[in-house]
């Protein structure tokens, strides 16, 4: 997902993302361990996403965005 998608979504609808980018890379890692991984730049890209929506979160958080509630 693009940062500007990412900035769209409501709150809630992050941190369930968060959760589910979570549960995949962990997923992936087993994968990779057992050298089952058949895209290994989906690592890259999921990392880089969970850093996104962990600061979109944090700004949030800290006030710097305005929270968005499902309208």
């Amino acid at each position: 997902m693009k940062k500007e998608e990412l900035k769209e979504i409501t709150v809630a609808e992050l941190q369930t993302r968060l959760e589910d980018d979570l549960e995949e890379l962990e997923n992936l890692r087993f994968q990779k361990a057992l050298q089952q991984l058949e895209n290994p730049l989906r690592i890259r890209f999921l990392r880089r996403e969970i850093a996104q929506v962990k600061t979109l979160l944090k700004e949030y958080e800290l006030g710097i965005r305005k929270k968005r509630f499902k309208e």
